[in-house]
């Protein structure tokens, strides 16, 4: 039996839903709804849908023993820096696609707003769709609603090509400093 469709009014959201651009509404398919993350997502499969990237563990001690709506409820809101969205099914009430940007004061720009767009995950059977590009025109949607002068993601190379399509240009290199097993090696 699936499980009926739960409207956002109903929801505990990570923000207000009307951030995300009419326009992407608009283009999504009528069995598809997309909003803000839910405090109660984890339940409607948002941690599954993330391991089309990478391992994506269960967030630990936060959701076990026992999940309940106020210790999954933790860390959802977004205090005007952390804007995560979903697209659910309407059919089962599951997500099958997510997406986040944060919000990120620079100093260097007399404390303007740079966006950055991170970890869009679309479920396997999903894939194909566009429901990347509409994560992706909603997070930037957001993004620059919200004053940002810019957004910026990092990607894998074999992303590069998504991503041109999706209006994104190459610029520059991510650096990064691994940690492994709490040691890190100086060059």
């Amino acid at each position: 039996m699936a499980t009926a469709f739960t409207e956002d009014k109903d929801l505990d959201l990570a923000f207000p839903a009307e951030f995300i651009p009419a326009e992407v509404r608009a283009v999504l398919p009528e069995d598809l709804h997309i909003r803000p993350l839910s405090s109660t997502d984890y339940h409607r499969g948002h941690i599954p849908v993330l391991s089309v990237l990478t391992h994506a563990p269960d967030p630990g001690g936060l959701l076990r023993p026992t999940p309940t709506p106020a210790n999954i409820g933790r860390g959802f809101k977004s205090n005007q820096v952390y804007f995560p969205i979903v697209i659910v099914s309407k059919a089962n009430d599951q997500v099958v696609g997510t997406g986040t940007v944060f919000m990120e004061k620079k100093f260097l720009r007399g404390l303007s707003t740079v966006g950055h767009i991170e970890d869009i995950a679309v479920d396997k059977n999903q894939q194909g769709k566009k429901l990347g590009l509409r994560i992706i025109q909603a997070l930037t949607g957001i993004s620059e609603g919200l004053g940002a002068y810019k957004t910026i993601l990092n990607c894998s190379d074999h992303n590069i090509p998504f991503y041109e399509k999706c209006g994104f240009s190459k610029k520059e290199n991510e650096m990064v400093w691994p940690f492994s097993f709490g040691v890190h090696y100086l060059c």
